[in-house]
């Protein structure tokens, strides 16, 4: 009976109540609903958290670059090591909350002392706190929270890295679609310029005309190689996102105006970002943590006992050993009296950084608030912005056509032709411009509406 009297009160005082604060989710600092949502388009289709990333995006390309992200991008691979170190921090501070039992054996020899020989044997306990007022609890409770904030960070963490690929790439199509605008536009001006040194050679030409007609070539020729340049960078960016040189048997691209992204993503309310945006559930987590750590401040007041003994077997001679028990209990109570104000400010820090990430889960709600505003506010606006691109563009093909026309049959001068070409050119990468900011958008209202990241009870 002896022999478990020592492990049984342990673990009977030990299962004490934390004194955290009792933790209540505050309100969210946003307004009740977003502006430019749509309720009436969005009963039909699912959150944009219960729609996979396979589901959304539909280039075959993209896909394949998202898995190889996915496999081997390092900042992923650092949040989902960081929570294998969590995970350990939170074991180790559990196991705070029992006892360690060691299996120990000693043996004195001393053949010519009065005391003569001693031989131990048995299961040790060493420095085991009760906890009485709950102060391991509530680091146990702490680490454990920290540790579901480090999931949410590697879930958010996946979110970001999809659409960043899915932006990156979609920037790479706009590359290459201006690109080829800009070297057709530099063929047609480079033949047409060749006309023109033919009526200049003849004196059918003046030396102004011809400045004017070399300017247009080699305005055409150094967006040739802006448009290069930015596309062998965006590339590289690209790279560093997938995390490996880009392979060779990639599947063909998509045009940009071909992606198939959902347009009708539901925005709900934004009290449902709560649930469903791991970063806004990372702030929250964190915010549980420094909660409890305020337990573990207010039980530091109180006093600390912890325990000291051994359950075994003793005796003065090693042949006896088994034939006698022996047992010790040592415990050792601590009462903080004068400490300098030690704890009380331990306390301070600890509702400091309780009020600190209060302040950051509520900034979090706000981001997410904001970002999914301007998400819809895109939505709203940049399909009447590309219609007008469009149409503007094909005005400015008209026009520039019947300057040509206009100039060859010598009723207009050749700046109206250069005026005419150049805002052509202008209008024809801006809707490029516009067609990518329009797919991106959607790219990132998926994201800041929590897709990206599909539970698996989802």
């Amino acid at each position: 009976m002896r022999r478990r009297s020592l492990l049984s009160l342990a673990l009977l005082l030990s299962g004490c109540a934390s004194m955290a604060p009792p933790y209540e989710r505050p309100a969210a600092p946003v307004a009740a609903s977003f502006p430019d949502a749509a309720p009436a388009a969005e009963a039909a289709t699912p959150p944009a958290a219960d729609i996979d990333w396979p589901q959304f995006f539909t280039d075959p390309r993209l896909k394949r670059l998202i898995e190889l992200s996915l496999q081997n991008n390092r900042d992923l691979r650092t949040a989902v090591l960081n929570i294998e170190r969590v995970r350990a921090q939170y074991q180790i501070q559990r196991a705070e909350q029992f006892p360690t039992v060691l299996l120990g054996a000693t043996g004195l020899e001393q053949p010519n002392a009065a005391g003569g020989s001693a031989y131990t044997a048995g299961l040790n306990i060493t420095g085991y706190e009760l906890d009485l007022f709950g102060r391991v609890r509530s680091l146990s409770d702490a680490a454990l929270q920290q540790y579901f904030a480090s999931e949410e960070a590697r879930k958010a963490a996946q979110i970001s890295l999809i659409a960043a690929v899915a932006n990156t790439y979609l920037t790479l199509l706009a590359d290459d679609a201006q690109l080829e605008v800009a070297r057709k536009t530099l063929e047609s001006r480079e033949q047409g310029f060749k006309l023109l040194k033919l009526k200049f050679d003849n004196g059918a030409l003046s030396d102004y005309d011809l400045a004017q007609a070399v300017t247009l070539v080699e305005g055409a020729r150094a967006a040739v190689a802006l448009l290069q340049r930015q596309r062998m960078q965006g590339e590289n960016a690209l790279v560093l996102l997938v995390g490996q040189p880009l392979p060779p048997d990639l599947p063909p691209p998509r045009p940009l105006d071909a992606q198939g992204l959902m347009a009708e993503l539901p925005a709900g309310l934004p009290s449902e970002l709560l649930e469903r945006r791991p970063d806004v559930r990372q702030a929250e987590r964190q915010l549980q943590a420094a909660n409890a750590n305020i337990g573990a401040a207010k039980a530091a007041f109180f006093p600390r006992i912890t325990l000291t003994g051994s359950i075994g077997l003793a005796s003065g001679d090693l042949s006896n050993l088994f034939d006698q028990s022996g047992w010790q209990f040592a415990p050792r109570i601590t009462l903080p009296i004068f400490d300098a104000g030690a704890n009380q400010a331990n306390l301070q820090v600890s509702e400091a950084n309780r009020d600190i990430a209060l302040a950051q889960y509520e900034r979090a709600i706000q981001v997410a608030f904001r970002e999914v505003a301007d998400a819809l506010a895109g939505r709203a606006t940049y399909g009447e912005q590309l219609r007008a691109q469009q149409a503007q563009t094909q005005a400015e093909q008209k026009r520039s056509d019947l300057a040509e026309l206009r100039f060859r049959n010598g009723v207009s001068s050749f700046l109206d032709v250069l005026d005419a070409q150049r805002a052509l050119f202008q209008t024809q990468q801006a809707t490029i411009v516009v067609q990518a900011a329009q797919q991106q958008n959607l790219v990132t209202l998926y994201k800041v509406l929590g897709g990206g990241w599909k539970d698996a009870a989802n």
